[in-house]
């Protein structure tokens, strides 16, 4: 738990360095709630349940189409063409829904992801239809 924490706190100095760069800026993120209606004492414990469900979260770099015959022709230094252009955000996915775009970082040795746009999510309602 330790190690999380320092990680964490790696993180955070790494953004903070982006930060006098000009690179991310801090964001206020506000709390989701219906205005319409408070939650109930019930329906807290049920949103507290599935809050701890763990997902799949996945960047994707890109895409390529090839037949099983070059992709059994595939070998250590082979290259594959993806169909994204260098430098183009890459697609953040959590249990295979598009949620996001960003650019890929490093700290300390590690890759990491910073989102440059989220998708909002009355577009990922419409996107299930």
């Amino acid at each position: 738990m330790a190690d999380d924490k320092d990680t964490m706190d790696e993180w955070a100095a790494a953004m903070a360095e982006a930060e006098g760069t000009g690179g991310a800026e801090a964001v206020e993120l506000e709390e989701l709630r219906d205005e319409k209606a408070d939650i109930t004492v019930d329906e807290k414990r049920k949103l507290d349940t599935i809050l701890d469900i763990p997902v799949t979260i996945s960047m994707e770099v890109g895409r390529a189409k090839i037949s099983i015959r070059n992709l059994l022709q595939l070998n250590q230094g082979s290259v594959v063409e993806l169909e994204r252009v260098a430098g183009e955000p890459l697609d953040v996915l959590v249990n295979g829904t598009l949620i996001a775009h960003g650019e890929v970082v490093v700290v300390n040795d590690k890759f990491g992801i910073r989102l440059t746009d989220v998708i909002s999510q009355i577009e990922r309602i419409k996107k299930l239809r």
